[in-house]
């Protein structure tokens, strides 16, 4: 019986550690382009042509001023990605909580032939739709305009269904319930119950919404055509694009670099509520 437990013992002692080597490597892997990404930004470009290095060079502060001298207004570009990736993580978040509360508390006709074409949404990819959503955005004077690229945010199937699901686990309907019997209206009830309720998975989808925004360049290259209302990604890949004779490597890390500080801050801001957002959405109750 002794030897029987004691092996029980080894066995679970030796899957942890196989769990904690995994997970060191993994986080190894994750954490190791960063670190070439932050070196590279210290480099220069010829030093950069070399190849890599895992030491950090002494072009930090020439980088930087060189691209702070150069055409492109990059300050600005962090401003408007900062003001499409904010208020679209705002708006997805705020009206897929609505939708999703809708579908959760509400019994009406229709109800699940309107959940799965919600879903349907989701195998449509972006690219299909873009040449007819850029022709009624001209259609609409709304070309070169920060607005077609923050209010289609609203519609995220992706975001309403984890909402749903976390719903699912985490609302129960009594609460709705009984806030009704005390008078609430449906919408005091949403902002002032269900929303509290539900920040773990709205720090979860604000994070991921806020990143997607901040990293898409597919649609507002299309959009956006004034150098001025340009974001970070388009920016960065007129920098790649330029000149052969004007191209510097460092100029490009060192704007890689400082594109990803932002999304690094917001995710250390709500990273207690995104691990506790992603372990209860995992669960349904």
């Amino acid at each position: 019986m002794d030897n029987s437990n004691l092996d029980k013992g080894l066995g679970i002692h030796a899957r942890r550690v196989i769990a904690y080597i995994v997970l060191i490597v993994l986080t190894f892997l994750c954490l190791f382009w960063f670190y070439v990404l932050f070196v590279n930004a210290t480099r220069s470009h010829s030093d950069l042509s070399k190849g890599f290095s895992p030491m950090f060079g002494t072009n930090l502060v020439t980088n930087w001023k060189n691209l702070m001298a150069g055409t492109l207004p990059v300050v600005r570009g962090m401003l408007n990605s900062f003001i499409i990736a904010g208020a679209s993580a705002i708006l997805c978040t705020y009206f897929s909580s609505m939708t999703a509360y809708a579908i959760h508390a509400y019994d009406f006709k229709c109800k699940n032939a309107i959940f799965t074409f919600i879903l349907m949404v989701m195998t449509i990819p972006t690219q299909v739709t873009a040449l007819g959503f850029v022709q009624l955005m001209g259609k609409m004077k709304l070309m070169d305009s920060f607005v077609p690229l923050i209010v289609p945010a609203i519609a995220a199937p992706v975001t309403f269904f984890y909402m749903k699901q976390y719903m699912e686990s985490a609302l129960p309907l009594a609460i709705v319930e009984a806030a009704r019997i005390d008078g609430s209206g449906e919408f005091r009830t949403f902002n002032t119950i269900v929303v509290p309720m539900m920040k773990p998975a709205i720090a979860v989808q604000a994070i991921f919404t806020f990143v997607s925004s901040w990293n898409n360049y597919f649609t507002p290259a299309l959009i956006l055509t004034t150098d001025t209302k340009k974001t970070l990604p388009i920016l960065i890949a007129q920098l790649r694009s330029a000149d052969w004779l004007k191209f510097d490597m460092g100029q490009v890390y060192m704007m890689i670099a400082f594109s990803i500080f932002p999304v690094i801050i917001v995710y250390l801001i709500l990273s207690r509520s995104i691990v506790q957002g992603v372990a209860l959405g995992g669960v349904k109750g």
